[in-house]
């Protein structure tokens, strides 16, 4: 329940009840189903893909160890690969996005001031394909079918005389179903934010949340085609004898890697950037005052966003391209630190010019800071290309990526859990125990990767399942497993400290950190409606601006309180001039039958069911022209959005 039903001044009684009754869902199992509210997908989104997160740090541990000694038998090694191949691709394409993008569902329409995201039926299918394609992929597990060959995929392992059975079938087709709902929701963060921001907020008004999220999702409607692009042709591959990645019939087993990475290198910063907008957004709470440097941390944004495009042979200085390729390609990686160094400036300012408020969001942002440079300055040594190929496919290796992807992607995710609990919940969270969470999972992390970098230096190769002592790899390689254990621990204290706050935390007032973004202005947690008269912003701090809170309340008129039906308003791209109001789609579960049919068909696929895949695909073409088939409505409530 949210914390008030009082309507704010400017708001009679009769359109609050005519808001709650419009934009109230079923309390009951079918409403569960068929729900399209943004916050109830975005709720949804975190808890799954936290979810996903705990099989694959699960598996990480059981990796660990089968590494703290030499020659241990935790596992076989068949086991042993689907174990770090899963912990891989469910870290990157399960948990790390999905959990982004769940704060984006839940935070972007009440950050920019609308009341849902521009196509909620859309939405609500991104969320059911997501859940079922992750489903699809763990379930290969206990049936010793889970993908092999490492979250890359690497050619010509992947090809079926190499790497026979269902192994690789499941990651091609797994990770086309997923691409799916990644489309879907990038497509919808892009409309959302573009068309529906509240009257008065300008490109240069729009939170550096909002910016990230849809830097975001532009790099991943440029970057999936070629991941999909890799996997359908790997599929081709093995089930109907094509020839992409086979040389001895003409095909490239560098093409594979040329197509991945393509994709792969631009999804570091897909990760990332939506985390450093996280960290921008908690930041001006507890330093009360603005993030500095606004238009730099854009600009930023943006050439982070077109930059990250022109690395990808970074992952390839070992393979045998032309010298003078690689020099490019060394150039651009070390241009990109450049933009990233700006946002890292400019977040330490703010702390020095600030007055800092030391709560466990903002040690997470210090934790983050931290480890991310850390991280920063090994990927600008792997820009050398010398360098790059004396430590490449070792743990080195390894360690930068986890200093870069733990650092810069889950220290803010944590920032942002304990930040906007209390609006996603109505509850707030035990401070002592997100400190000592917030320790444990600091030092866990350093304990356990950056003894990585030494071993590495010393020479131990990664992928493997297990090694001799003479090299002297095994004291570093149990310190990195004791450090494991004491990060699923602090982890572990971050579940207990979110169950406890939604169990038994007390109620959260609407705006307990004082933040300075649109969210605050609603209750916690809040309506379905989410603003009972829709705000008009006046500068970029809006909740702490006084026009903007009038807006709210005395000043609310007709045309932004919107009571006559499921309705939001359209404004312009530019300068968020109101344009029309248009009605929301009402729940439904088309989204459900739509994700589930597409499941029978990778599903078919994968067991090689092909007239149950024809049937299926059947289904998915008739659900697709029942959703847009045009409503019996009157004329004036056409303009439904998806």
């Amino acid at each position: 329940m949210s914390t008030t039903t009082t309507p704010p001044p400017g708001v009679s009684a009769q359109d609050l009840a005519r808001l709650a009754e419009h934009w109230a869902e079923r309390p009951s199992l079918r409403g569960w189903f068929s729900t399209v509210d943004h916050k109830r997908i975005g709720r949804r989104y975190l808890v799954t893909a936290g979810f996903f997160f705990v099989l694959a740090g699960l598996s990480a541990l059981v990796m660990r160890t089968q590494l703290a000694r030499p020659e241990a038998g935790v596992v076989s090694p068949q086991e042993y690969n689907q174990l770090f191949s899963m912990h891989g691709t469910a870290m990157i394409f399960l948990f790390a996005t999905p959990m982004l993008f769940g704060f984006g569902n839940f935070l972007v329409p009440l950050m920019i001031g609308s009341r849902d995201m521009a196509f909620p039926r859309l939405n609500a299918f991104g969320y059911w394909v997501f859940l079922f394609a992750g489903l699809f992929m763990w379930a290969s597990l206990p049936f010793g079918a889970a993908p092999n060959n490492g979250w890359f995929a690497y050619a010509p392992l992947n090809q079926e005389q190499h790497n026979p059975g269902l192994h690789m079938d499941v990651y091609a087709l797994g990770l086309l179903f997923l691409g799916i709902s990644t489309t879907a929701a990038s497509i919808n963060f892009i409309v959302t934010a573009l068309k529906l921001r509240a009257p008065g907020m300008s490109l240069n008004r729009v939170p550096l949340f909002v910016w990230a999220i849809v830097a975001t999702a532009f790099m991943v409607i440029f970057a999936l085609p070629a991941l999909n692009a890799d996997n359908l042709m790997l599929f081709l591959d093995r089930r109907f004898g094509t020839h992409f990645f086979d040389p001895s019939a003409g095909g490239n087993v560098l093409l594979w890697q040329h197509l991945f990475w393509i994709f792969g290198h631009p999804d570091v910063y897909i990760i990332v950037m939506p985390a450093l907008g996280i960290v921008s957004a908690v930041l001006p709470a507890f330093t009360r005052r603005g993030v500095v440097g606004y238009p730099l941390i854009v600009l930023s944004i943006v050439s982070i966003s077109i930059i990250s495009f022109g690395v990808w042979v970074h992952h390839m200085f070992a393979t045998g391209l032309p010298q003078l390729s690689y020099s490019f390609f060394s150039a651009a990686s070390t241009i990109i630190t450049i933009p990233s160094g700006i946002q890292i400036f400019a977040w330490l300012a703010t702390m020095l010019l600030g007055r800092l408020v030391l709560r466990v969001p903002l040690l997470f942002v210090i934790g983050f800071v931290v480890t991310f440079v850390l991280g920063g300055f090994t990927g600008a040594m792997f820009a050398v290309t010398a360098f790059d190929q004396q430590v490449t496919d070792s743990y080195f290796v390894v360690a930068h990526f986890h200093y870069v992807l733990i650092g810069g992607a889950v220290f803010p995710m944590l920032a942002g859990i304990y930040y906007w609990l209390p609006k996603i919940t109505g509850r707030m969270y035990h401070e002592r125990l997100g400190r000592w969470a917030f320790w444990l999972v600091f030092a866990g992390m350093h304990v356990t990767f950056f003894p990585m970098h030494l071993y590495g230096l010393f020479g131990m190769p990664r992928r493997v399942y297990t090694y001799r002592s003479e090299p002297g790899w095994d004291g570093w390689n149990l310190v990195s497993t004791l450090g494991s254990y004491l990060l699923a621990v602090g982890l572990l204290l971050v579940l207990v400290g979110v169950v406890h706050a939604v169990r038994r935390g007390r109620p959260a007032p609407p705006d307990p950190w004082e933040g300075d973004s649109l969210e605050w202005s609603t209750a916690s947690p809040p309506e379905p409606y989410n603003f009972p008269a829709l705000p008009r912003v006046h500068s970029l701090h809006p909740a702490w601006d006084e026009r903007t809170a009038e807006s709210l309340g005395a000043g609310a008129t007709a045309d932004r309180i919107l009571s006559d039906g499921r309705r939001t308003l359209v404004t312009s791209e530019l300068d968020a001039h109101p344009e029309r109001a248009v009605q929301m789609p009402e729940s439904t579960l088309k989204p459900l039958v739509l994700a589930g049919a597409l499941l029978i068909f990778f599903t078919s696929m994968l067991l090689a069911w092909y007239p149950a895949a024809a049937v299926a695909a059947l289904a998915v073409v008739a659900t697709i022209a029942v959703w847009l088939w045009p409503p019996r409505r009157p004329d004036e409530e056409l303009g439904v959005t998806g």
